[in-house]
């Protein structure tokens, strides 16, 4: 699908394109394609001299594969981080191709801080004035995002962290699970956020080292930047935070396994003396005395309670039980 976003008499419009584009309003500054097809790629190709790259293109990691320049329009690739608050989140990556005046993004999810955005024009279309100021905007927009997902992260870590050391709850094999989960959850959502920080901060640095862009534009840039490597200490905070939650939820999940072997191990060694006198008697030698007693099956009965009441009296009195 492939949205344009011109000018008309002043006044920003959204003009959705189904089927082929034959031709580009004047004041067009943003061209916003989801997953593309081939028509979109050869209406490209034709109007404004682009190659867009294939999905499979867009996923290769190498900078000059994400970062470089194709006739003079600069091809620009980052991770985006989606469907944050999911179980699954992604960081999928996102294109922005700056072709002269005009922004061209390109991308095959639908992160939250493009709707944002689209939804902010309705109010300031000053945002989407040049192709530059466009792209801008969308790379605040989604460092504002990832700020407000890490933020969300941190809560949720603060909970996990009460929960765990909270002394008034037993917590059994089911809640460290779960807490487990929730501790991954927060640790992948907190390692796709670096990799969309690490994506934005390359593009920054190459988008600083060209000479066209505007220095309106670059002065917002480096204050993008600052922001940026912020969130990123955030992350990294985070991912300690993670490690070390995930250590005191594995300790105790050793600690409630160790108490259950303690348990077997105590009431094997209470029940081993019962074992013996009753497998004693249990023989079947011809001279046996106690076998001909009046109170012998008496007798025999009380010594497996005794032998097994006593050493749980000396368990407990030591605490191990």
């Amino acid at each position: 699908m492939l949205t344009l976003f011109h000018f008309d008499q002043g006044i920003l419009q959204q003009t959705p394109v189904e089927g082929a584009l034959d031709a580009l309003p004047e004041q067009t500054v943003w061209i916003d394609i989801v997953r593309p097809t081939q028509d979109d790629e050869q209406a490209m190709a034709r109007l404004l001299s682009v190659e867009i790259p294939t999905h499979e293109e867009m996923q290769e990691i190498e900078a000059s594969s994400r970062l470089y320049e194709d006739g003079g329009a600069l091809v620009m690739t980052m991770p985006v981080l989606t469907r944050a608050m999911t179980d699954e989140p992604e960081a999928a990556a996102v294109t922005f191709i700056l072709a002269g005046s005009r922004l061209i993004t390109v991308r095959y999810v639908d992160p939250l801080p493009f709707s944002m955005f689209v939804r902010r024009l309705a109010r300031q279309s000053a945002l989407v004035s040049t192709g530059e100021v466009a792209m801008v905007g969308l790379l605040e927009q989604i460092a504002d995002r990832l700020a407000d997902v890490l933020e969300s992260a941190t809560a949720d870590l603060e909970a996990i962290s009460r929960d765990i050391f909270r002394k008034d709850e037993v917590k059994g094999g089911n809640d460290l699970k779960e807490m487990l989960q929730r501790v991954g959850r927060a640790g992948d959502l907190a390692t796709k956020a670096k990799d969309s920080l690490l994506g934005l901060n390359r593009m920054m640095l190459f988008l600083g080292s060209q000479s066209g862009i505007h220095k309106a534009v670059k002065q917002r840039m480096k204050t993008l930047m600052r922001d940026a490597n912020s969130i990123a200490e955030h992350a990294t905070f985070l991912s300690t935070k993670v490690a070390f939650l995930l250590d005191a939820t594995l300790g105790m999940i050793n600690i409630e396994q160790n108490n259950v072997i303690k348990v077997l191990t105590v009431a094997s060694i209470a029940f081993l003396p019962p074992t013996l006198i009753g497998s004693l008697y249990g023989m079947n030698f011809e001279i046996m005395p106690e076998l001909h007693w009046r109170y012998g099956y008496l007798m025999a009965v009380g010594l497996m309670f005794l032998s097994a009441v006593l050493p749980l009296a000396y368990f407990r009195r030591k605490k191990w039980l």
